[in-house]
Formats: C-alpha cells, structure tokens, sequence
C-alpha cells in the first residue's frame, strides 16, 4: 500500500507539474491521424473469483508503460464521436499474496477514445499477449512459469495542457497458459489505475 501511495503521489505531482503550462482550446481539441502518445498507469490489483476453481486471491501493483499512435481522425457525429488508436503496452506485476510472486510482458492494445467531450475524454481499451511468470508451484491454478494476459477496461484522459494528459479507470484482467500446461484454471483481478500520459508527435 505504501508503494501505491507513493505511485499516485508521483502522478499528481506531474499533473500539477504540467497544469503550468498554457493550453489553447484548438491545441486540446486537435486530434490527428499518426499522433503519437507515452504514459503509464499505475494500479493496485483486486481478486476477482469467476469460476469454482480460481482459489487464489492475487493482491499486488501493476505497472504498465505504454505507447500508442492514433490510427483516425475522430469518426461519426454523436457523443459516440471518436478515435481509434493501436498501442503496446509493457506489464509488470508484483504480487504479494497468496504468495511473493512476479509477471513480466507486453501487450498489443486497441484504444477508442471519445472526443465529443473537450478536454474530458473517455475511452475503452482492450489488449492482451504473453506474459513470464514464477507461478509454478505457487499458484496453484497455472502450471506453467509462460502465460497470458488479457485484458479490458474503461477509463478516461483529462488534458492538462496540449501534451499532458492525467488517466483513471479500471481494467478485468485474466491470466492463464491456454491450455499449454496443466493445470489452468485461470487467475483474475480488477485494476483500479491512475497514470499520466504525453504526446510526443
């Protein structure tokens, strides 16, 4: 938990940071074909149990780095007004319960941001790819050390100038080896995140 303070404390002190800097309305405004955006979020996970075999409880902070470039220009004429972008995002987990245990990967995304809203813009997201683990012989439904993430969610950006954005959300994640070894019956969890992001082209 202390971790987790520190992380947001991080986050709002670059929020406040970038706040600074002045912004035009048509510069927030603006969303173009090839723009190109770094961020991270930062979350504390929460168990979810969707079938009678998920025991295991995983409590622990991810961190996900990630880039993304926006595929369109805003499409349609309603709230629903809004950007398809592709992304990668890098994945680290640190997990201290049921047991001490880790996660390293990387997975591709696709983001649709709604901009109908000015400065306000939420947006759904979804990704998923591999993942390393050291969960064999400590989580008792993955047989394996090689498995996958996947995972979705909702969230939304408030620009604070034209390059910095402050992000929230949640994201239902799910963690298994597809059948490659057994057993696997699967781990989930929510993450509640908070993270910064910045246009960088």
């Amino acid at each position: 938990m202390k971790h987790m303070t520190q992380a947001c404390a991080a986050v709002f002190l670059c929020a406040g940071l970038a706040w600074s800097f002045p912004v035009s309305a048509e510069e927030i405004a603006s969303t173009s074909i090839g723009r190109q955006t770094v961020g991270v979020v930062v979350g504390g996970m929460l168990p979810v149990r969707i079938m009678e075999a998920q025991s295991s409880k995983l409590n622990g902070v991810a961190v996900h780095p990630s880039w993304q470039i926006t595929l369109t220009d805003p499409i349609g004429d309603g709230w629903w007004r809004g950007s398809v972008a592709l992304g990668l995002e890098a994945v680290f987990l640190g997990i201290a319960e049921p047991t001490g245990t880790y996660g390293v990967g990387v997975t591709p995304k696709v983001v649709y941001t709604l901009t109908s809203f000015g400065r306000f813009k939420p947006y759904v997201e979804g990704g998923g790819g591999p993942l390393w683990t050291n969960f064999d012989g400590r989580i008792p439904e993955q047989g394996s050390d090689f498995n996958f993430l996947v995972w979705g969610g909702a969230g939304a950006s408030y620009d604070l100038t034209a390059r910095w954005a402050l992000n929230a959300g949640v994201r239902l994640s799910h963690i298994s080896n597809s059948g490659t070894e057994s057993p696997n019956s699967g781990v989930n969890y929510l993450l509640p995140f908070v993270g910064f992001s910045a246009k960088i082209f």
